[in-house]
């Protein structure tokens, strides 16, 4: 691990500086727009245009790369997230933020892209497992650091607009200085989800729902905590707790996975965070109970991307693994676009209670559709399935064929 990381260091620390800024950002802004009196809707219209920017990136980001490199895209486009972080506070308004989020959104998944393009690059077959569960770590450490420094400084001024916008420019320099260029960018092009529902239903049902849920707890979980009456203090415990929770228990429900059926996995976790969602619902004016619904919503969201990726991947060949893995994250990204917006909606309608019930109704259904899913089709041997492999629905397509690609040698190394 150590020599993993002493190869990747300088890319895994800038890494984590952008994921601070990011992870700031996303909680000021739902914390500022209360301040400003923008209505819960209107920020839920800001907080998608994010997935929307980030969707377009993902697709257009591979063709960037191939016209002028690596370091021209990755160059410009931190320049211009720390650009707009700085903007926000020029100008508090809920149409401008909604079109500099989709900026923001696509500049931070084309930035994804190419540091993970590095990152396998950097990495050789018997330490790309390794450096991709370091990535993972880091981005999540990033984000929960980001929620601390929320108390730095008052959410009404300026001040916490300028230091992500300045953690953004430093990260430039490890990545920069550090890293070669990389040969040239190939990616895999995503199955047509026509193809991917034949190939899984639950897989590509899975995967709209769970988008709309990752979005709304990382949208929408300030927005929520400002119309609760949440202190910055506990605003930033409360959206901390969703990734403490992604963190702690990926790893344990993946090592179950490999060893039972799936569908039977995704039901029960799917059912767990709803069942946090009605904590959140039922006992929410108890801040204690908001952490536990927090832990239990993001402790569960996070790994049943993996699981949807892992089962989907279950009925296709190695060779086509990457490619139904592709059709999944766009899947996920259509389903993130709606999230936010459908959370407003609702909110606006019953007020903050809405957030939770919102995110119960999606995790619900996913658990009831793996259920009836299983009288439908006799699951795969244990043995025949492929393995699990960690990936955060926050990560580009390039980071799912990393974890994809890294399982597959890992499954022909042991045949």
């Amino acid at each position: 691990m150590f020599q993993v990381l002493g190869s990747i260091w300088a890319l895994l620390l800038g890494m984590m500086l952008l994921m601070v800024g990011n992870g700031l950002q996303g909680t000021l802004l739902g914390v500022r727009g209360d301040i400003e009196g923008f209505s819960t809707f209107e920020m839920s219209i800001v907080m998608s245009a994010y997935f929307v920017g980030f969707l377009g990136g993902s697709r257009l980001t591979p063709e960037l790369i191939r016209r002028v490199g690596h370091v021209r895209v990755f160059a410009a486009l931190a320049s211009f997230i720390s650009a707009v972080l700085v903007l926000y506070a020029t100008w508090a308004n809920p149409w401008f933020w909604m079109l500099m989020r989709v900026v923001i959104g696509f500049c931070f998944s084309g930035v994804y892209v190419t540091a993970e393009s590095w990152l396998n690059n950097a990495a050789t077959n018997e330490t790309r497992g390794k450096a991709l569960s370091l990535y993972m770590i880091v981005q999540m450490v990033g984000i929960i650091v980001a929620q601390m420094l929320l108390l730095v400084a008052d959410p009404a001024g300026f001040i916490l607009f300028i230091i992500p916008s300045v953690l953004v420019s430093i990260s430039f320099a490890p990545i920069l200085l550090s890293i070669a260029p990389t040969p040239a960018f190939e990616s895999t092009k995503p199955m047509s989800l026509r193809e991917l529902y034949a190939i899984s239903p639950l897989g590509i049902v899975g995967m709209f729902l769970l988008g709309s849920v990752f979005s709304a707890q990382f949208g929408m979980s300030a927005v929520y905590g400002a119309e609760a009456g949440l202190s910055l203090v506990q605003i930033s415990m409360f959206v901390s707790a969703f990734y403490v929770g992604a963190t702690l228990i990926q790893y344990p429900l993946g090592w179950i996975s490999d060893r039972m059926d799936r569908r039977l996995l995704i039901m029960v976790v799917s059912l767990l965070g709803g069942a946090g969602a009605v904590v959140g619902l039922a006992f929410g004016g108890a801040f204690p109970a908001l952490l536990v619904a927090a832990f239990l919503i993001g402790g569960t969201s996070n790994p049943l991307y993996s699981l949807l990726i892992a089962y989907t991947n279950d009925f296709v060949d190695l060779e086509d693994m990457a490619a139904v893995s592709g059709g999944l994250v766009f899947t996920n990204g259509l389903g993130a676009i709606a999230g936010p917006v459908a959370t407003g909606w609702i909110m606006g309608l019953v007020g903050s209670g809405g957030y939770f019930f919102f995110l119960g109704v999606l995790l619900f259904a996913l658990g009831g559709y793996a259920a009836w899913r299983m009288t439908q089709r006799a699951a795969p041997a244990v043995e025949d399935t492929s393995s699990y492999a960690p990936v955060m629905m926050s990560q580009s397509q390039v980071a799912v064929e990393i974890a994809v690609e890294d399982m597959e040698e890992h499954e022909a190394a042991e045949s």
